[in-house]
């Protein structure tokens, strides 16, 4: 790919106008500039916008995946974007040649799907969370991954195209390891390259009210929708371990087992499991799909 076009997409609800501003700046501040620039209100009026900046006002929030799915048929609709950028509204560019680096990075690889961007916030720590990797102490090491990082990502249009968009039903959580997936089952590359930085406030998933429902129940459909069957109780088994060994908060532990009962009685989309030759490729970049 020669020269790819960047299009930019950020979702807000609205209660972050002095963020949204400052990220839209630092927008501005990139030396190489992006095509496209939409600013999607997820079920909530948006501020005055920038010029050159379009905007879309969605009359309900549609989640993390559903508004998303929005800003990139817009960009598509555009007919001049092969990159997509997703980034959080709370998120800031303190590098003015992050667009450029990624740019080039699509430029030189046609099998580049996702890129993720390193999350670290103003004082320049990464959380553990944030390294999408099992082996996440170093959040400096770049390489291929299985995962990836919703705050600040790269999406090749080429690959939505063929594998489609985010999973409209997960709303959010796991909407990230979805479309990896799906991804890598294409034959993308997905990488994680640290010298493309997210400045993001430290927080935890679990500020969310519907957090531990959301997490349970869209890991249920993430295994349903994408595992050889064989792996299925595995892939599950070993979450369910490590959510009760981790989770302290009892009632997050009832509202968790709520969610994962809803993923097994209902259905988060068309069950299309990946192929045993992409489980032997996640388990060499180190992260086999059972856990």
């Amino acid at each position: 790919m020669s020269h790819p076009r960047l299009g930019i997409a950020v979702l807000t609800m609205g209660n972050r106008p002095a963020e949204l501003k400052a990220l839209l700046e630092s927008v501005a501040r990139q030396t190489l500039s992006a095509t496209r620039i939409v600013v999607v209100g997820n079920g909530s009026p948006l501020p005055e916008l920038p010029a050159g900046v379009d905007g879309v006002e969605l009359a309900e929030n549609l989640g993390v995946s559903g508004g998303r799915n929005v800003a990139i048929e817009h960009l598509r609709a555009c007919g001049d974007v092969d990159v997509v950028v997703d980034l959080d509204d709370d998120g800031l560019l303190v590098d003015t040649a992050v667009f450029a680096h990624l740019a080039s990075m699509y430029a030189a690889d046609e099998r580049l799907g996702i890129v993720s961007f390193r999350i670290a916030d103003e004082r320049g720590r990464t959380q553990r969370r944030h390294v999408p990797r099992l082996r996440s102490k170093d959040p400096l090491r770049a390489g291929e991954v299985t995962t990836f990082l919703g705050g600040g990502h790269g999406l090749s249009m080429r690959m939505l195209d063929r594998i489609g968009g985010w999973p409209d039903t997960f709303f959010f959580a796991h909407e990230e390891t979805d479309l990896a997936w799906r991804a890598l089952d294409d034959g993308w590359r997905v990488v994680y390259e640290p010298a493309l930085l997210l400045q993001h406030p430290w927080t935890s998933p679990a500020r969310h009210a519907v957090y531990y429902r959301m997490t349970a129940r869209n890991r249920v459909w993430l295994a349903k929708r994408h595992l050889p069957a064989l792996l299925v109780p595995a892939y599950l088994g070993v979450w369910t371990v490590l959510t009760v060994a981790r989770t302290r908060s009892w009632g997050g532990l009832r509202a968790w087992a709520g969610g994962f009962a809803e993923g097994v009685r209902a259905s988060g989309g068309p069950r299309r499991p990946m192929r045993w030759a992409t489980v032997a490729r996640m388990t060499r970049l180190g992260r086999p799909p059972v856990i």
